[in-house]
């Protein structure tokens, strides 16, 4: 845990951007996957640690904006819980680790919050991606679904965002440490990308060296082969000479900060002519991006400006024509790179998403586009001094999407089919750093992890 007077300064900011009433922060509780007592291994949600730092299971909290009250809600180790888990501390030790300074039994929650609720006041919930957290507000309620989705607060959830955007000092020391374990990570898998190698053993090793660094991932790594497939987790494929090598992972410092980082490398230790051009064409993209960002700038305007310098590299390749802003403007480029630039990085490695992508990544000014490829960027608001941010271009050849767009002639003005067929079963290249956006620009967060092509082959 960081310091105590962290957390209460962020609950005391945090009472302040919130408009009256209670609220309410639910911590998850374990997830058993084939047993009770057979669960998954324990994540806290993300907006609680970052308001409580406690890192236990069971866990709520309510604010009292009106009374300016603090009360943790939780149950005390029973002695069947010291058997099996051993000593652990009591409620109130843990609401004094927190600078909390009430803890009451998790049966008193119900009460406390039927008693506003009657008094007519407001009470103000994040939505949550876990349905435990659900089932636990209908309980508390004893009312419907409906109910207790309906005190889901946007008042709250612009609070949180707001809030958990910027990085502190102590916020971006744990990203830069995760960002250093994650080149680990890399550079395991680059010494791995040999012939004869399974993807499943490159993943395998990954969440070993995790592991051995008593950290976990910060998502399931995806390791492939296909990397046209742009989230593909089936890792049977057997690594042959020629094949490109997508290596996409993330790991968690120990208060849970993520890293996020995507290599493509060559199997066997040298890119093919092909390959080469497809990959520089990535990486003037990545550099291109990164002599652009900096405060007051959208991530929308970036990620269209690199959308631009891709299609100037694929015209150099005979790949695309034309002209480049106006193929961008069409969204002919999509073809080869469908999704967005990049997300924000946090406790969550996209950070706050389980809150609404649109909250976190969109504002008043920059609304989500609705073409098919931009649709997909997650962050388009203007960047700011000390958020966090993932960059990552990539260039992918997904055959059932080009037999569909060139069968219905879409944007052939700017796609050169007929070039595209050499390129059916290339797979694709994305390339992926963290990014902290600084008063003057932009730095790495953590080493640098190779990237270029004399750095990989040498």
């Amino acid at each position: 845990m960081l310091a105590s007077d962290i957390y209460q300064k962020r609950r005391r900011r945090l009472m302040q951007l919130v408009d009256g009433g209670l609220i309410l922060l639910l911590g998850n509780v374990d997830s058993p996957f084939n047993a009770c007592d057979n669960c998954y291994p324990f994540r806290q949600d993300s907006s609680f640690l970052y308001f409580c730092g406690l890192d236990r299971p069971g866990l709520a909290l309510l604010l009292d904006v009106a009374e300016d009250r603090e009360i943790l809600f939780g149950r005390e180790q029973t002695a069947q819980h010291l058997i099996w888990s051993g000593p652990q501390p009591s409620l109130q030790e843990q609401a004094d680790q927190a600078g909390i300074g009430t803890a009451l039994s998790r049966d008193a929650l119900g009460s406390a919050m039927h008693k506003a609720l009657d008094a007519g006041r407001t009470i103000h919930c994040l939505p949550s991606c876990r349905a435990d957290n659900l089932l636990s507000l209908v309980e508390l309620l004893n009312r419907p679904v409906s109910a207790a989705r309906a005190l889901v607060s946007e008042s709250l959830i612009r609070a949180v965002v707001e809030l958990r955007s910027v990085k502190a000092p102590e916020e971006i020391q744990e990203l830069d440490t995760a960002a250093e374990l994650g080149g680990q990570l890399h550079a395991a898998a680059m010494r791995m990308a040999r012939p004869g190698v399974y993807e499943w053993q490159i993943a395998g090793e990954l969440q070993a060296v995790a592991a051995r660094a008593g950290r976990q991932l910060s998502f399931p790594p995806i390791v492939t082969t296909r990397g046209e497939i742009l989230h593909n987790h089936q890792r049977g494929n057997l690594l042959r000479p020629g094949d490109l090598l997508l290596v996409d992972c993330g790991v968690e410092s120990g208060l849970h900060y993520a890293s996020d980082h995507t290599r493509t490398l060559p199997v066997g230790g040298s890119f093919t002519s092909r390959q080469r051009d497809i990959y520089l064409a990535v990486l003037a993209c990545m550099d291109h991006a990164r002599s652009l960002i900096r405060p007051g700038i959208s991530y929308l305007e970036v990620h269209r400006a690199v959308c631009r310098a891709l299609v100037v590299a694929l015209q150099d390749l005979d790949l695309m024509r034309g002209d480049a802003e106006q193929a961008v403007a069409a969204g002919a480029h999509a073809l080869f790179m469908p999704h967005g630039l990049g997300h924000m990085l946090g406790l969550d490695v996209h950070d706050m998403e389980d809150l609404g992508e649109d909250y976190v990544g969109y504002d008043d000014t920059f609304r989500r586009s609705n073409q098919f490829g931009t649709s997909a960027l997650r962050l388009g608001r203007e960047l700011r001094e000390g958020f966090a941010l993932t960059v990552e271009p990539g260039v992918y050849f997904i055959p059932a999407l080009i037999e569909q767009w060139k069968n219905a002639a879409r944007h052939a003005e700017f796609i050169n089919y007929n070039k595209l067929s050499e390129y059916l079963g290339f797979g694709g290249v994305r390339l992926e750093d963290d990014i902290l956006v600084t008063a003057g620009g932009n730095r790495l967060l953590g080493k640098p992890i190779p990237i270029r092509i004399e750095e990989i082959e040498g």
